[in-house]
């Protein structure tokens, strides 16, 4: 079989914050793509605002370097869990993985997640030791990990002869060995050739190319990413678009984009191996065949994961609605979210019996927030319930997803985290003392358990511990209620500013979320309580002023700092009666009934409802 040496497709894999974008910033510079005057920022794959924030790669992307005669496509993928299905489908498009792992952290929880994918579709592995430089580097023990870790997700031989690399990223070395760094990336670049298989150069049989990945242009619409699995494929050429209903459609290719560095450059044809953006198909889906009108073969379906969690979007009905958003209707809500389908496939819209409120489900609660934010930045408002865990049927029986959490938490903690996830329903799968006073944990937890899991976590290690999750399977439904919030809240019985004075008043009974001067409403949530049940007060309450002289200093009343809320740390702690007013510039929790009246009233029904 004849192979296109001149080619190499990899995709990059690791757990969150192990280098991966860093290191693809090292080979774009290395390889000489950029021009010696080129300003090019660091990070330069992450391109979306929220990415550059976070420190995270939300969607994955496509580059390509040249080394000596070799052109290498590299696919930097997403490592957190919730953004699976990108994952998955880039494992589709590439011949070999570049496996990241920090050189202190070793083997975490995605790291698990993304090679347990890389292995199924059979993919060349090459280990990354990355972080090299860091003091607390243990290269050799990192290396027994990721075998350990290979030979657990059942890895067959050829896989197991894996080429390592020691690298830094951040400093553009790598070596062979791990006491020594070369001067650049060099052995890299020769890992990737020697060890990753060239793919296979059959351009004289049909045309099949796969989409994996979409885009949206406005000028030309849909766009689908995707390679070219056998055959050729040119602009202007009529072909036909298997979809994955079993209809057929036809169109004409228009344009045909080629990845270099990180422009997209328009080509006029592309062959087998070549990972090209092609556009003129208006309803292209992920996992659809492009072949000719005359040898229509589709390649198999690509899976997707499924959603595992819900929530409901509604239009924003609070008393400041319309104050700060630019788009507030239903009209708008709705065309954002079918929008967002376009390009996200784990992603499902539902309309409800209001026409103002959306089922929304995606792969977790940073999936979904991430959609909020994006969202609250485009000038939109929205309210949006607490997130639910999906509920599936399968062979009859109830079942809810299961969540792999990796803990790993200083020594004196370990009790306390035993403790509170027992109540969570976990289930422990593994302790390991790593003898430098950190102790790692291994359970299982229903996912339904997590909800509002991190604030709890982060207040028994004091910051100190650091959680991983990742989705691990449906299992039967366990009874009853598990985890959730403990404490009742504050709910402002006026409409009005919030007052140092009234402020001062309330503070002993329990966390105020406001500062002096926030504009509040009747039902809006002000605070926690010390308790278990929900309060209303007046935080709007002034002091009156007297003509008599205070004999107290007044003027140096000193408030407790607030606890004000991120927009995951506000979805956390949602409960089912309560809501999550999000606009452009504010984060506010309230009720679903804002009069203290109806929702006594509503207590009482439902009590009376239990008891019969």
């Amino acid at each position: 079989m004849k192979l296109r040496e001149d080619i190499r497709n990899i995709a990059i894999i690791a757990h969150v914050d192990h280098g991966k974008t860093t290191l693809v910033d090292e080979l774009l510079k290395q390889s000489g793509t950029f021009r010696s005057n080129e300003h090019v920022e660091e990070r330069a794959m992450d391109s979306n605002d929220l990415e550059r924030e976070r420190g995270i790669t939300i969607l994955a992307k496509n580059t390509a370097v040249k080394y000596k005669d070799t052109r290498i496509n590299i696919l930097d993928t997403p490592g957190h869990a919730d953004f699976g299905g990108e994952v998955e489908r880039i494992m589709k498009m590439v011949d070999g993985v570049l496996l990241v792992v920090d050189a202190y952290e070793g083997c975490m929880p995605q790291t698990r997640f993304v090679l347990k994918k890389a292995l199924e579709q059979k993919l060349t592995p090459i280990v990354v030791v990355n972080k090299i430089d860091k003091e607390s580097a243990r290269p050799t023990e990192v290396v027994d990990e990721v075998i350990d870790l290979f030979i657990e997700l059942g890895a067959d031989e050829d896989q197991l002869e894996f080429p390592v690399i020691y690298a830094s990223a951040i400093a553009g070395t790598a070596s062979t060995t791990p006491d020594k760094q070369d001067d650049d990336m060099h052995s890299l670049y020769e890992a990737i050739i020697e060890h990753i298989p060239a793919p296979a150069d059959n351009r004289e049989e049909p045309l099949q190319f796969q989409v994996a990945l979409l885009d949206y242009n406005d000028y030309v619409g849909r766009i689908g990413i995707g390679r070219v699995f056998r055959g050729t494929i040119k602009v202007g050429q009529q072909v036909a678009l298997m979809k994955l209903d079993g209809s057929v459609k036809q169109f004409r290719v228009s344009k045909i984009f080629g990845f270099f560095g990180l422009k997209r450059e328009e080509i006029q044809e592309a062959y087998p191996g070549d990972l090209i953006a092609v556009s003129g198909m208006e309803d292209i889906n992920v996992g659809e065949t492009v072949c000719p009108v005359e040898h229509q073969e589709a390649l198999p379906v690509l899976r997707i994961d499924e959603p595992t969690l819900q929530m409901t979007f509604l239009v924003n009905n609070s008393p400041f609605a319309g104050r700060e958003g630019k788009y507030i209707t239903s009209r708008k809500v709705e065309e954002r979210l079918r929008a967002q389908l376009e390009t996200d496939v784990s992603l499902r819209v539902e309309n409800t019996d209001s026409p103002d409120a959306w089922v929304v489900s995606g792969r977790g609660e940073l999936h979904l927030s991430i959609l909020i934010e994006n969202m609250r930045r485009e000038g939109f408002e929205l309210q949006v319930s607490k997130p639910e865990v999906i509920i599936r049927e399968i062979d009859g029986v109830r079942c809810e997803p299961v969540e792999r959490v990796q803990i790993d938490v200083p020594e004196d903690n370990t009790g306390s985290i035993i403790e509170s996830m027992g109540t969570r329903k976990g289930e422990m799968l593994d302790m390991v003392n790593n003898g430098n006073g950190q102790v790692r944990l291994t359970f299982n937890v229903p996912a339904r358990g997590l909800i509002g899991y991190s604030t709890e976590f982060m207040t028994l290690t004091r910051g100190y511990g650091i959680i991983n999750h990742t989705f691990d399977s449906y299992q039967p439904e366990i009874k009853g209620q598990i985890g959730g919030r403990s404490k009742g809240v504050l709910v402002s019985m006026e409409s009005g500013k919030s007052s140092t004075y009234g402020i001062m008043q309330v503070e002993d009974r329990g966390t105020i979320f406001v500062e002096p001067g926030t504009e509040i409403y009747e039902g809006m949530i002000v605070g926690e309580h010390t308790r278990e049940n929900d309060l209303t007060v007046n935080i709007t309450k002034v002091k009156h002023a007297t003509n008599i002289r205070s004999a107290n200093k007044d003027q140096t009343t000193v408030i407790k700092k607030p606890r004000i809320m991120t927009l995951e740390e506000a979805l956390e702690y949602l409960n089912d009666d309560e809501l999550l007013e999000v606009t452009p510039e504010s984060i506010r929790l309230r009720k679903k009934l804002l009069d203290k009246n109806e929702r006594e009233r509503m207590a009482k029904k439902k009590k009376y409802a239990e008891m019969n």
